[in-house]
């Protein structure tokens, strides 16, 4: 087996990047694609690509999406803490190297190998890397369970967070869900959805191959304006969104909520035939419960009727628990070429695990489904 740094996703052939990836939409060369040829993940945006792969011979047996970074923005595990008491002490943090899919707090591989030989290959090189390159550490984020574990026994630290996903056991309409919940939650959504209805905003679910560029522009309008009511400024451009509904539409799920003939909120989603990922949105007006109506209950309208078993509505958000995500355990890996910072991070995992896990107690005791 060779190793090579590639820069460019698109000199890795996509049929042999898919093979590997499966069908995560965000791990597919389209969308990574897209990303890098929008410029949103360039050198000059802090997001400096050094694909790690694994080849037999012309084959490509595995692979790892590693940015060198330059900042800690669009990540969702949270390091500034670090990069501060770096800083402190007179020592660069930055650059450091990731491995992750930019902007995006989804869970899923990231050793790209059908192996357990070359994931374990994927690891030593990466780290071997980091080590080489001078960085202050590498870091990976939201792994699946078992190929944290992986990165565990080759020597990395792994973190818990927590994310609140929505289950679909086989529901057979909206109303069944609700009957599976407890009164008051049931209650609560019920009074959210007649306040949406009674202010005459009504919904399309819009399909990617039947988006229209006026729609794109719309959704990023949209996008861009909440953006900037927090003082946040977006990270992905309408080329990127664009690109992505014409290179993967059988994946994109765009809402529109409408009033009185104005369009007035969006909400982008991917999925595939098992999961539905909530992404971005943005309104143009306020209304009482038109993000909980844009966001989740529309989408939970679709996992019913086309039988998609998981709706992971992004990141953070105790509100989901209400209205019937449930608390589940995401991880990330880290090693720090330092060896005192290095213990100190350890010993403050630690320390936020035991936290995590107690967390975790209090969230499921207030799970909103009957007993």
């Amino acid at each position: 087996m060779s190793i090579k740094i590639i820069e460019s996703i698109a000199d890795i052939s996509e049929a042999q990047w898919n093979a590997l990836a499966g069908n995560n939409p965000f791990l597919s060369h389209a969308f990574l694609r897209a990303l890098q040829e929008s410029g949103c993940t360039t050198p000059h945006t802090g997001w400096e690509a050094q694909f790690l792969t694994v080849w037999q011979d012309n084959l490509l047996a595995g692979a790892m999406p590693i940015y060198r970074k330059h900042h800690s923005y669009g990540e969702f595990v949270f390091d500034w803490a670090w990069a501060e008491a770096y800083q402190q002490h007179g020592l660069n943090y930055y650059p450091k190297l990731l491995c992750a899919i930019p902007f995006t707090p989804i869970t899923g591989a990231r050793l790209l190998a059908a192996t357990s030989e070359v994931r374990i290959q994927l690891i030593r090189s990466a780290l071997q890397m980091a080590q080489e390159s001078g960085v202050s550490s590498l870091h990976c984020l939201f792994p699946d369970e078992n190929q944290a574990l992986e990165m565990q026994q080759e020597g990395m630290m792994l973190r818990r967070g927590v994310q609140f996903h929505w289950q679909n056991p086989g529901y057979a309409d909206f109303d069944a869900y609700l009957s599976s919940l407890r009164q008051d939650k049931r209650k609560k959504i019920k009074h959210e959805r007649r306040k949406v209805k009674e202010a005459s905003i009504y919904f399309k679910r819009i399909r990617g191959e039947n988006i229209s560029e006026a729609q794109w522009d719309f959704f990023f309008q949209c996008y861009t304006h909440t953006h900037s009511q927090y003082n946040s400024p977006p990270s992905l451009n309408l080329n990127f969104f664009k690109r992505i509904g014409a290179a993967m539409p059988e994946n994109i799920l765009l809402i529109i909520a409408s009033r009185s003939g104005k369009q007035i909120a969006s909400a982008l989603n991917l999925f595939n035939r098992d999961v539905l990922y909530g992404r971005s949105w943005g309104t143009l007006e306020y209304h009482p419960g038109l993000h909980f109506e844009t966001c989740y209950y529309q989408a939970i309208e679709f996992c019913i009727e086309h039988k998609i078993a998981t709706f992971e509505g992004g990141a953070q958000g105790e509100h989901k628990l209400a209205r019937g995500f449930l608390p589940i355990t995401t991880w990330s890996a880290h090693w720090l070429a330092h060896p005192q910072f290095s213990r100190a991070v350890e010993d403050f995992l630690k320390r936020e695990t035991g936290n995590i896990s107690q967390y975790m107690n209090e969230l499921n005791d207030s799970n909103p489904f009957k007993c």
